[in-house]
């Protein structure tokens, strides 16, 4: 047929330009230069990872968050209020609480800044009355290099240090309020990016990823839920014996307790370790009953308050907790350990209905 003469001879070639070749999928220079183009291309992501590093931790924060705040979302979602009116109230709710921490922690920062300032031309005359100063001042020609030191590069770098430390509390605040906003837009299309997401698993195995998803965004949002119902039964405890005791700025070391309550494993033991510091800058009592109020609160906070709270909802193994704190820590800081044990419990929840079964098949 004469379709299939002009088939054959378009598939074998006429034969005028001599034998075909090698595919080129055979080629040796072809798949080194495919393998060239792929260790460029890893090394580009790799490069764009690295360089995004602070804008994708801040898109994991606002993720964790939104995962956390959805069941408030769904909550208020089941007492009659639209979708928008509720992520609204648990947004506004969120912003008051970053409020009222700044509140609570930029006034004595601020008050004992200035009483230091105030303070300080008396310090400078109590260390010029002193002997033994003077004697030092005189030996290494303290005032020399004082004024050799007062030139235009040593203001020029201290002008550097100034706009530095408005730059880092500018930067600061952007971060802030990039987190914010991420989250907001994360629970207000959290069920479009939740689908969105199984849709892209293929059909036959969507509802198993489906049901294990669910369970691990619940376990998120438990452990999220526990965490900070630990730290603010903490923080008022705290606020609480810092007014019977007579700490100074008891609602700014209340926010401190709190807030370093939220890391896992080591949090608590700061949040100790700032107020003991300033109750012996008080007074010696003071300290004393800081620390001892804190060695027993931890106790009651490790073997009554977290296993009711957190274990029944999280079910994470004390000895992977450690570990993943002390991981997150070392990859991603605080964030890292804030992440680490919703993070384990999601990896327990794969290993337990996933990997354990396909293994005991084979």
């Amino acid at each position: 047929m004469p379709g299939d003469g002009s088939a054959g001879s378009v598939a074998t070639g006429s034969g005028r330009f001599g034998r075909p070749g090698r595919p080129l999928r055979r080629s040796s220079f072809l798949v080194g230069f495919t393998g060239a183009l792929g260790v460029l291309l890893a090394y580009t992501v790799f490069l764009g990872i690295r360089n995004a590093g602070g804008i994708l931790v801040l898109v994991v924060i606002a993720l964790f968050l939104a995962v956390g705040l959805n069941p408030a979302v769904v909550r208020l979602r089941r007492w009659g209020l639209p979708h928008g009116l509720a992520v609204t109230v648990v947004a506004l709710t969120l912003v008051l609480l970053i409020v009222a921490g700044l509140v609570a922690l930029v006034p004595p920062v601020v008050t004992q800044t200035g009483q230091f300032i105030d303070q300080l031309p008396s310090y400078v005359e109590e260390l010029r009355r002193n002997r033994t100063v003077n004697d030092l001042v005189v030996r290494y020609d303290v005032m020399q290099r004082v004024q050799a030191l007062a030139n235009a590069d040593t203001v020029g770098r201290a002008l550097g240090g100034v706009l530095g430390g408005a730059q880092l509390i500018f930067g600061t605040i952007f971060r802030v309020l990039t987190v914010l906003v991420l989250t907001i837009y994360f629970l207000a299309y959290f069920d479009r990016l939740r689908d969105l997401g199984y849709a892209l698993v293929p059909r036959s195995r969507r509802q198993r990823v489906s049901l294990i998803g669910d369970e691990i965004l619940t376990k998120v949002g438990a452990y999220m839920v526990g965490a900070l119902s630990i730290a603010v039964l903490a923080g008022a405890t705290s606020f609480v014996f810092a007014l019977v005791v007579g700490l100074p700025y008891p609602f700014a070391l209340a926010v401190v307790v709190a807030v370093t309550d939220l890391i896992p494993q080591i949090g608590a033991t700061l949040g100790a370790v700032v107020v003991s510091l300033v109750g012996f800058a008080t007074a010696l009592p003071i300290g004393i009953a800081c620390a001892v109020f804190f060695v027993l609160y931890q106790q009651v906070e490790n073997y009554l308050i977290y296993p009711k709270i957190m274990r029944r909802s999280v079910e994470v193994n004390e000895v992977a907790a450690l570990l993943a704190a002390l991981l997150g820590v070392a990859l991603m800081g605080v964030v890292g350990a804030l992440i680490a044990i919703p993070v384990v419990a999601a990896l327990q929840l794969i290993l337990r209905e996933v990997v354990l079964p396909r293994q005991d098949r084979r």
